[in-house]
């Protein structure tokens, strides 16, 4: 257990000394401060006739980044239908049909990577390549750009704009994603992972029969699904396969890759409102929340099925489903830093945690996605969480609220409010009117609580736009490809759309100097207010079904019973 903890403090270490100078890095990139790429940004900007210079009020930025993301969906799900038709298919693949297409397309799109197929056996390469990667990487931009624009909002005075989508769609990309991701791929194909145009490969196994291994440009793929909190798997396992994660060091860089960016923007946050307290403050409120979750899932793992006790040493923990390269804790922290971000990959199977387990890494979508969450999404997701709980702290102390010396009135706690519905319709409506389907049902594997896990998970997935699924969920039908993607679309732009809309509301508000009467955003008091009023909304909300699920899967175990 020492060498767990140990493994766990080092990685938090790397993690922080990495996502600091990144996000200060950052807040110069949307800041236009640097500019060794000018020459590039600027002629990318000009062929599609936008000025560098021109400002958006919040329902401009906002529209542009729909179009752009319909233009995406649009683009893929023509690839995706047609590869058959299209080069760089070795493999000799068949259309995608319409139901999946439609469901793939709004993953990539939405930042979600749900895969409702195995991509070594479905996709070609030109659509693993042009189609997917392409959207791993303006996707991750899209939710750096809209935190950009939300950082400008909360800090402007009396402006309508809150900066240009385009021209930060363009920076996201060239000065972070880009150069990183490439570096990324060069370091995991140095450590074994497969870059290649060919189709597969044959091998000789140990008993002298021969196999057939997939390849591909799998680097590549790998280096950006994670970077942009991402997940979509080149490989249907995932970051399970030894060719997408080879050893315990591609799997220790993985899990930086995942959470750098996001932990990167609370930093970046606190430069570009003029106040790194208050960056400092979100991080350590995410901070909090990502070690209890880290504590709950280990503990639960390393207990073990109650069901093996006796069979199994008490020393070995729950290792169903877990490479043995990675261990239990680097499985677990895989797990936590996965489910805490919305990347969605996996480097063991969800399906097969304990009870317990799953409940930990499942409640971490459904809160929201905000413990990090996205690259930028997780971030603006948390501010709205900030924008409650500074309402409630308004109320407590009887005082107008006010965040970076800004009033929050009406308008803007509605917005917010609103943003609570996503989470309850996208899970629970959808699993209720999935249950009410017997043909949606047969996509169950298990009976019982378990069951009802896999269902709750798959849209508590696709509405977090994380990606990750308990793999005995069969979502490949028309009823889920499509209600699993209607979730992801309310999933990404419910949240989205509205932050917009706060932020642009506090760009036009004059900031007043703190009062002997202004409540601290930055302050212990604040983070640990903030925390507890994420977990209140988020066991009044799901409470009462995870006792039907993971709860009561729980107690049934330590009674003996299975289903």
């Amino acid at each position: 257990m020492t060498t767990d903890l140990i493994q766990a403090a080092v990685y938090a270490a790397l993690l922080i000394a990495l996502a600091v100078p990144l996000g200060l890095y950052m807040a110069r990139v949307f800041a236009g401060e640097v500019t060794f790429l000018a020459p590039v940004e600027r002629a990318v900007l000009a062929t599609a006739g936008i000025r560098q210079d021109e400002g958006q009020h919040w329902t401009r930025y906002a529209l542009s980044l729909i179009a752009f993301n319909a233009a995406g969906f649009a683009l893929l799900f023509l690839i995706l239908r047609f590869q058959h038709l299209l080069p760089l298919n070795p493999q000799g693949f068949d259309g995608v049909p319409a139901h999946l297409a439609f469901n793939t397309a709004i993953s990539f799109v939405t930042n979600t990577n749900w895969q409702s197929y195995g991509g070594e056996t479905t996709l070609s390469h030109f659509s693993q390549m042009l189609g997917l990667t392409t959207q791993n990487f303006v996707s991750a931009a899209s939710g750096m750009a809209v935190a950009a624009a939300v950082a400008r909002g909360f800090a402007g005075r009396q402006t309508r704009t809150i900066g240009n989508f385009w021209n930060d769609l363009v920076r996201a990309v060239l000065y972070i994603l880009l150069p990183i991701a490439i570096l990324l791929a060069v370091v995991f194909v140095m450590l074994g992972m497969p870059q290649t145009l060919a189709a597969s490969i044959t091998a000789t196994t140990l008993e002298g029969g021969q196999q057939t291994l997939a390849l591909g440009p799998v680097a590549s793929q790998a280096a950006i699904k994670q970077l942009g909190t991402n997940g979509g798997g080149f490989f249907n396992v995932n970051s399970a396969h030894p060719f997408e994660n080879p050893t315990a060091i591609s799997n220790l860089l993985s899990m930086l890759a995942i959470l750098a960016i996001p932990v990167g923007f609370c930093f970046a946050y606190g430069r570009m409102v003029g106040d790194r307290r208050q960056g400092t403050a979100l991080f350590a409120a995410m901070g909090v929340m990502l070690v209890i979750a880290f504590i709950a899932l280990y503990a639960a793992e390393r207990a073990g099925n109650p069901l093996h006790a006796g069979l199994v040493s008490p020393t070995a923990g729950n290792m169903e489903g877990k490479e043995v390269r990675f261990g239990l804790v680097g499985s677990v922290l895989w797990a936590v830093t996965t489910t805490a971000a919305s990347n969605g990959s996996v480097n063991a199977m969800h399906d097969s945690l304990t009870p317990l387990g799953g409940l930990v890494a499942m409640l971490n979508i459904q809160l929201g996605e905000i413990v990090y969450g996205g690259v930028g999404v997780g971030l603006t997701g948390m501010l709205l969480f900030v924008v409650l709980t500074v309402f409630l702290a308004g109320l407590m102390v009887g005082r107008t609220p006010e965040y970076l010396g800004k009033k929050i009135e009406a308008r803007e706690v509605k917005l917010a409010a609103l943003t609570l519905l996503v989470m309850p319709i996208g899970v629970l409506a959808f699993s209720a009117l999935a249950v009410a389907f017997g043909a949606a049902q047969a996509s169950v594997q298990d009976a019982g609580p378990h069951g009802l896990s896999e269902l709750l998970y798959a849209y508590s997935s696709a509405t977090g736009n994380n990606g990750s699924a308990f793999a005995g969920f069969n979502a490949n039908v028309p009823y889920h490809n499509t209600f699993l993607g209607i979730a992801m679309l309310l999933g990404r732009f419910g949240y989205i759309i509205p932050i917009l809309a706060i932020a642009g509301s506090l760009a036009t508000k004059r900031a007043a100097p703190p009062s002997a009467g202004t409540f601290p955003t930055h302050g212990t008091v604040f983070v640990v207010l903030l925390v507890v009023t994420i977990l209140i909304v988020g066991a009044l909300t799901f409470l009462p079904v995870l006792a039907l699920g993971p709860i009561a899967e729980q107690v049934s175990a330590l009674a003996g019973r299975t289903f």
